[in-house]
């Protein structure tokens, strides 16, 4: 994007700022792979604003003005550190709009700006970067740098005060007798038109990082070349933002309420003291500094504060803070594992319909995989880091942690690269109530952690319902509601407990008899109602796989809560959704798996389900064409009380992009197996089936053909048998 020139900006300096700046960043956003994303731009006010913005790498003084020019379509300008401008780097660093802490007319050009809504400006209040992001001594708001710590910076809550006193006399002035002019002169102004109606804010901002690592990178290798004898600081900060910015970061970039200074300026007596000086200028007279200083320091407070409100929680900051908080050198790893998936799913919890906390995207999904697969590597990466570091080790099932390294003395240059860990601890050591949090969950006996979070499961089930029952009223009364929703029969004989998943088009009804059957025989039973499904079709046209597949891993996660061992099986599609958890899970408490009547790919199912080719390739031309489809196709299946009658084509298509990337998986199954079918099935071709048997990885597997001409075998005519069948399987597990 481009940069727009403003007739307002007349220093030199600004002029060849955003002549370049647009296309600077450009070309350093292209070499980056941060994924930036941006929240809360609804709170910028049209007003002048200062944006106070913590400061953890040297980046964010290239890629923050130009990603606030985007939302505001104004120039950006910010401070840095008068170290930074040295060499080719102050050339470079004046074209991009940054301007040293140590000129001398940095307060008149922030304070002209202002008044003239020529430019906003981003002001670091912690004064360098926060390496160890230790922030927070003794209960207040400490900076932690290579001196020792000191308070924030009140800088930037002093120029705006001041701007705004100014703005405010100026608009005044053109009520005089005087006029304007005499006010304008003194403060470079030409007329008043420049001076914006609107007030002067600060707006706080935080700048969350996602993973934070380092490591030797190209970039390191390239300046090792070109400088000598590279000092510590350099090569850290080069391990550091180098891995984030070339292997890739989540950089979340969130704005807070802005901070109104006219609200402050009754305070102390400031705007009478203010109005009693004159003539106007950019100086500040002794006794108005020293009115201001405690106003200052309130509202440093305010914004260093909602600064760290706005940090965006992420599962390493979860794992790192909670291991701080735990009271035990030890803890067993599926604990720990349970204790942050509970620990996820509180956080993402709303109070008075609000966020209570702000997180990462990954942490508003469905948070099974923690529990199951660790597919996202959210455990893997961090115990890998975390044993590395030192901080983590394992003794059998269980992880050994030295608690010294999660709050000892960080150094101040080294402390991204020697202990990452306890930066991330110490990024959410401000939020309050999280730590509380996990701390409560850190004291929580490991039971009632399970029984926590068998629960929450439940509760989020019906809720899904219940949403979708609300979203879709035309069945929200009557006997379709109580028999589309889930239900667990638990049983207190035995440790295993079995997942069972009804068929495309269907309800856990379809199953009930079975689970009944298995309950009797003392084993727990969950039967996961399919998102879609017990509602209404429209519902279901809605639906993607990825949702049925982590409705069973949540279903599976439940029980694996509560029983030692856990099969799951399932009917046709739901016997697929099964299969799939077993290659995915690979063992991991899954004890075994069943499918009844599975097919292996979409050509499988009959005209029932599936058109003949030439009417269902013209369906498919016109779902992609389309982005929604209102086509249905319809189905009579053989229970009437449970099915849909019609079958959206849009549910089709998910049901075959789902057996087409489940296909190559198969032999990655290794628990034992038992594949059921009919010999004359009238939906699925049993051919199908023999052939996921055959691909199969497990040693202990087997295929039981079934007379009869029936696709539901567990529900309806000759169901005994093929109860007793499934039972005996699971006998033997």
């Amino acid at each position: 994007m481009g940069l727009t020139l403003q007739p307002r900006i007349r220093s030199p300096m600004l002029l060849s700022a955003y002549l370049t700046t647009g296309l600077a960043i450009k070309i350093f956003s292209r070499l980056s792979k941060a994924d930036i994303s941006v929240h809360g731009q609804e709170h910028l006010p049209p007003g002048p604003i200062i944006f106070v913005v913590n400061h953890f790498t040297r980046v964010e003084t290239l890629l923050l003005p130009y990603s606030i020019y985007r939302l505001t379509h104004k120039p950006v300008l910010s401070l840095a550190a008068a170290s930074l401008f040295k060499g080719g780097l102050e050339k470079f660093l004046t074209m991009v709009g940054v301007v040293a802490t140590d000129d001398p007319r940095r307060d008149e050009l922030i304070i002209r700006n202002l008044l003239t809504g020529a430019a906003d400006w981003i002001i670091f209040p912690e004064g360098s970067m926060i390496k160890t992001k230790k922030i927070v001594h003794g209960g207040r708001y400490m900076v932690a740098d290579p001196d020792g710590m000191r308070e924030p910076h009140t800088g930037a809550a002093a120029l705006a005060l001041r701007a705004e006193l100014l703005r405010r006399r100026l608009l005044q002035a053109a009520r005089e007798p005087s006029g304007p002019a005499a006010a304008l002169g003194p403060l470079g102004i030409g007329s008043l038109d420049e001076v914006p109606t609107t007030g002067v804010s600060i707006v706080p901002v935080n700048l969350t990082y996602y993973p934070i690592r380092t490591a030797e990178n190209i970039a390191l290798q390239i300046a090792s070349r070109l400088v000598k004898d590279m000092s510590e600081r350099m090569v850290e900060e080069i391990m550091t933002e180098g891995t984030m910015l070339l292997s890739g970061v989540d950089l979340d970039i969130r704005f807070g309420a802005p901070l109104a200074m006219g609200d402050y300026l009754s305070q102390n007596g400031l705007e009478d003291a203010a109005a009693a000086e004159a003539p106007l200028a950019y100086a500040i007279s002794p006794g108005l500094k020293e009115k201001m200083r405690p106003v200052a320091y309130e509202i440093m407070q305010r914004y260093m504060h909602d600064i760290y409100a706005l940090t965006t929680i992420n599962h390493e900051h979860l794992l790192a803070a909670f291991l701080r908080m735990y009271p035990f050198r030890e803890i067993r790893e599926s604990d720990l594992k349970r204790r942050i998936f509970y620990a996820a799913s509180l956080v993402t919890g709303k109070k008075g319909g609000k966020d209570i906390f702000f997180v990462h995207r990954s942490l508003r999904e469905n948070q099974a995989h923690l529990l199951t697969d660790d597919r996202y590597g959210k455990f893997a990466n961090f115990f890998a880091l975390a044993g590395e570091k030192g901080v983590l080790r394992r003794r059998g099932e269980m992880l050994v942690c030295d608690r010294a390294k999660l709050s000892g003395p960080l150094s101040f240059h080294r402390g991204r690269i020697d202990n990452p860990i306890e930066v991330m601890a110490n990024e959410v050591e401000p939020l309050q109530q999280l730590s509380a949090l996990l701390r409560r969950l850190a004291r929580l006996p490991s039971f009632v952690v399970r029984l926590a979070i068998v629960r929450y499961l439940l509760r989020e089930d019906r809720a899904a319902h219940e949403r979708a029952c609300q979203l879709f009223p035309v069945v929200a009364e009557g006997r379709q509601i109580a028999d589309g929703r889930s239900f667990l029969l638990p049983s207190w004989r035995r440790s295993l407990g079995v997942v069972l998943v009804h068929s495309y088009l269907a309800s856990p009804a379809e199953v009930r008899g079975l689970a009944r059957y298995l309950r009797r025989r003392g084993i727990w039973v969950f039967a996961p109602r399919l998102p879609g499904h017990g509602t209404c079709v429209e519902d279901l046209a809605l639906r993607k796989h990825r949702e049925w597949m982590e409705t069973v891993e949540s279903a599976y996660v439940l029980l694996r809560t509560v029983c030692r061992r856990v099969a799951v099986g399932g009917v046709a599609f739901g016997g697929s959704l099964a299969l799939d958890l077993a290659a995915r899970v690979r063992g991991r408490g899954l004890a075994g798996v069943f499918a009844v009547s599975p097919p292996f790919a979409l050509k499988d199912y009959s005209a029932r389900i599936i058109p003949p080719s030439d009417v269902w390739n013209r369906f498919l031309a016109k779902l992609k064409r389309e982005e929604k489809s209102n086509e249905y196709l319809q189905f009579s299946g053989d229970d009437e009380r449970g099915n849909y009658s019609r079958n959206p084509v849009s549910g089709v298509n998910e049901v075959g992009d789902f057996l087409e990337e489940i296909s190559g998986r198969y032999g990655e199954i290794a628990v034992p197996a038992l594949i059921m079918q009919s010999e004359a099935n009238p939906v699925v071709d049993p051919k199908g089936s023999q052939r996921i048997y055959a691909m199969l990885g497990s040693a202990d597997k087997e295929f039981a053909m079934l007379s009869g001409a029936r696709h539901v075998l567990v529900a309806g005519e000759g169901e005994e048998r093929a109860w007793r069948r499934i039972a005996s399987f699971l006998d033997t597990l």
